[in-house]
């Protein structure tokens, strides 16, 4: 290049891809550097690849994702990576009230709620060889009849395809070559991240790697490059932002081509970007730069042509960074659960299936299902699928493109397993050994405060752990009657109870407690004419305390009330204006469907017309309140006041179909009886199935009453029978189970996030204009408060938006 010459070595080597020319790790390095002009030629490039490749496949406009069921077996890890919050220590277990491994029901448990809603893969996800480091995991292996944590993984992966037809992706870590030849006739792909070669990483003390046997560098590339001698389709990547340099980086991706032009078996490539969580070694280290990020992106596809699927997790990226990513050559989502967290990384929930195909469709793609393989070793599968699982594959695919097709999994054919325990156990799922220990199932821990003489040593009744059992492996498994004997459950049957609904909850949702920092206002409190007295307040005072709550950090306001009838109707509308010209990047969480009603009833718009008059004033999503219980008669009795029962169901119904997210909730604890719970529960069971509009559900009592189910019951074994009933019941329908805080007190909130809970709700800021204008003034939970809630429960703390989504801002955790 001449002295003085304008075209940078960026162009220079961009050139020379268009002419057909491979990077090599100094080019590669190069390119990683790109900023500014060369890194948008870059990812020009990039993208012109990546559409090159889905035309040759015929794919062309197609991103694509894996819908799955994500099973986190075990816990237990030899390794000590110092930015992970997967793992546990088996003491951390113990105070989690958590087995050492999930048991074969377990499993099933969350598979098959899986399998109802549509997924076809399942991630198995665990710690390296814990057996090696702790003596827990080798102690469960031996009494279930196991030699090693692989052989129940692949015990496991034979059990789900064939009891539900689903294919799992195995992620168990490091194998050897014999491993992977074992576990091929189990799972039609694996998956183990490179992550880095940087030796460095491994050896020096402080750094992320060392102290983890597994995280070797040269041992993950012969993992690597014995699945490609096996003729196993295999996932791997890199991770970015743990401390690698640039050359580590450039050298990471060379040195995964190089395996896989040896061998052609790697299916996908992911660039993850690393995301600090708390509680870890890493936990003050800055996330990933987001344009070094984009850059390894662009650079991983230029390295791997236009052929190779680069995969990008869409929960550790902001919505508005997607298409930069898209931009830099992606074409693959990877796995996204409808149902399970990221339990690797709970603190990013993945996003909604129709909020990603909406964002997809506007950066110009089609969202598309894939397998677990993907499209070119499923059309391949002679050479790339062990026969023992042709036929589960192909049930699955479409056959003309090797995506997949528009099927339910159904199950394959009995199993039978392929581990024989000792005599001395019992026999479990299909063949498949049970667990011996009671806290394999988490029956939980005898109480003696509990309703009934229940003494240390009392079992459960067979027919409370029946019935809790199968409920968690099919919410719809049970009649009304069978679900009242649960709702009345007292002793060790309601711990067992409880118990069985936290397994749910942390199977399903993840171990992640969640808050949401808002502030209240009550709109029955508004007066044109401007403040009239305590918990009055005018149009002003609206705009005041939106712009207050969201300088103190709030990233939701919460309005709801029904209007004195003497205001204008139309207030409904300029109060939420106010809060959104005061506050424009706050959530406006607004109006019950009795507000919605009385706007839609006095202001002439009908419920269509009210509902697209809220949403041009900025409301974003709806509180599912005003209704205690959907029952004519409870309403009859306890609030004539309340809307009536079908006016509430047609109003949340037509604000799901407008596009808005609501809550749900019962007021429990009154004149209702278990029956009509239950019904509830069905109910709002029945309206998600049309809408998939909840976001949560609400068990609260009512205030003022405090009338036990069973009498003598105390008050916590009230609430938590409630809460463990709805997670079971809801299970696989509405996610969230928030818990009343307010309404039941801290230290009983924290007991409820143990029966099924997993979120609590809002920290109720009073804020310092007008804090009389909301309900439940003075009760605050502090964000450290909340942690502190969760810290003790060895629970891991997130703040969350009002859709539970991840905030852009907000005060951070003290």
């Amino acid at each position: 290049m001449s002295v003085g010459s304008t075209v940078s070595p960026v162009d220079d080597l961009l050139d020379a891809l268009r002419g057909g020319a491979a990077l090599d790790a100094d080019a590669a390095e190069v390119l990683l550097a790109a900023t500014g002009a060369d890194l948008e030629a870059l990812l020009d490039l990039a993208a012109a690849t990546r559409d090159e490749g889905l035309a040759a496949a015929g794919q062309p406009g197609v991103i694509t994702y894996s819908r799955k069921v994500f099973v986190p077996l075990t816990t237990l890890c030899r390794d000590r990576c110092h930015y992970c919050v997967f793992v546990d220590t088996p003491g951390q277990l113990l105070k989690k009230r958590k087995p050492a491994f999930m048991s074969p029901e377990q499993v099933l448990a969350v598979v098959r709620q899986g399998q109802a809603m549509g997924c076809k893969e399942v991630l198995l996800t665990l710690g390296d060889r814990p057996e090696d480091r702790w003596p827990e995991a080798r102690a469960w292996l031996d009494e279930h009849g196991y030699a090693s944590t692989l052989d129940y993984v692949a015990a496991i992966a034979r059990l789900v395809t064939a009891e539900t037809g689903l294919l799992a992706h195995a992620n168990p870590g490091v194998m050897h070559a014999d491993e992977l030849r074992m576990l091929r006739p189990t799972a039609p792909s694996m998956g183990m991240m490179l992550e880095t070669t940087s030796r460095r990483l491994f050896e020096e003390p402080g750094q992320v790697h060392f102290g983890s046997p597994d995280k070797d560098p040269d041992l993950r590339l012969k993992v690597i490059d014995e699945a490609g001698a096996a003729g196993i389709p295999f996932t791997t990547g890199i991770l970015v932002g743990i401390g690698e340099t640039l050359r580590d980086r450039a050298e990471s991706l060379i040195a995964m081509r190089e395996l896989h032009e040896r061998h052609g078996h790697v299916q996908e490539i992911i660039v993850q970007n690393f995301r600090a969580k708390p509680r870890t070694a890493m936990q003050d280290a800055p996330d990933a730069d987001l344009l070094e990020y984009v850059a390894a992106v662009a650079v991983a596809r230029l390295v791997f042509g236009p052929h190779m699927r680069i995969q990008v997790p869409p929960n550790l990226s902001d919505a508005a960074e997607f298409a930069l990513l898209v931009r830099a050559g992606a074409d693959d989502w990877g796995g996204i659960s409808p149902l399970t967290a990221d339990h690797v990384n709970p603190e990013r929930p993945w996003p909604h299936l129709d909020d990603l195909a909406r964002m997809t469709a506007e950066l110009g793609f089609a969202l598309r299902e894939r397998l677990t393989a993907q499209p070119p070793f499923v059309r391949d599968a002679d050479r790339w699928i062990d026969p023992a699982l042709h036929s589960a594959v192909a049930a699955l695919a479409d056959p003309a493109t090797g995506l997949a097709a528009d099927v339910t999994a159904a199950p394959r054919e009995p199993y039978s397993g392929s581990s024989a325990p000792s005599s001395s156990h019992t026999p479990g799922i299909s063949g498949v050994p049970a667990v011996a220990d009671a806290s394999s199932l988490n029956t939980g821990e005898s109480r003696v405060d509990t309703a009934g003489d229940a003494s240390p040593d009392r079992r459960p009744s067979s027919d409370a752990r029946r019935l809790a059992e199968a409920a968690a492996g099919d919410p719809l498994a049970l009649d009304d009657a069978e679900w009242a004997t649960l709702l009345h459950a007292t002793g060790t049957d309601l711990d067992a109870l409880a118990a069985t609904a936290d397994d749910v909850r942390r199977y399903t949702v993840g171990e992640t407690v969640s808050l949401v920092v808002n502030r209240n206002l009550s709109s029955s409190g508004f007066r044109a004419a401007g403040r009239r007295g305590v918990g009055t307040f005018g149009l002003d005072d609206v705009a005041q305390i939106a712009a207050d709550a969201a300088d103190l950090g709030a990233t939701e306001v919460c309005v709801q009330g029904r209007l004195e009838a003497s205001e204008d109707p139309r207030a409904y509308l300029d109060i939420a204006r106010a809060v959104k010209t005061a506050a424009p990047g706050v959530h406006l969480h607004a109006y019950r469907p009795q507000d919605v009603w009385d706007l839609a009833d006095r202001g002439g718009l009908g419920l269509d017309g009210a509902l697209a008059a809220l949403r041009d004033a900025g409301v974003d999503t709806v509180p599912g309140t005003g209704v205690k219980v959907l029952s004519d008669r409870v309403r009859a009795l306890v609030a004539p006041g309340d809307v009536e029962v079908d006016r509430w169901v047609a109003a949340i119904t037509a604000v799901h179909r407008a596009g808005f997210r609501s809550t749900s909730v019962l007021f429990y604890g009154h004149v209702e009886t278990a029956a009509e719970r239950v019904a509830h529960l069905r109910e709002l069971r029945r309206i998600q199935g049309e809408t998939n509009g909840f976001t949560e559900f609400v068990p609260i009592p009512l205030p003022g009453h405090s009338i036990p189910l069973v009498a003598g019951r105390a008050p916590l074994d009230e609430h938590r029978a409630m809460v463990a009933v709805s997670r079971l019941l809801l299970s696989g329908s509405i996610p969230h189970v928030q818990i009343p805080w307010t309404r039941v007190g801290k230290d009983a909130a924290a007991e409820l996030l143990r029966s099924g809970g997993d979120d609590l709700g809002g920290a109720l800021l009073d804020g310092r204009v007008l804090p009389d204008a909301g309900v439940e003034q003075g009760l605050e939970l502090p964000v450290a408060d909340a942690a502190r809630i969760a810290a003790r429960l060895f629970r891991p703390f997130r703040l969350r938006t009002t859709d539970y989504g991840t905030p852009a801002r907000g005060p951070g955790i003290p």
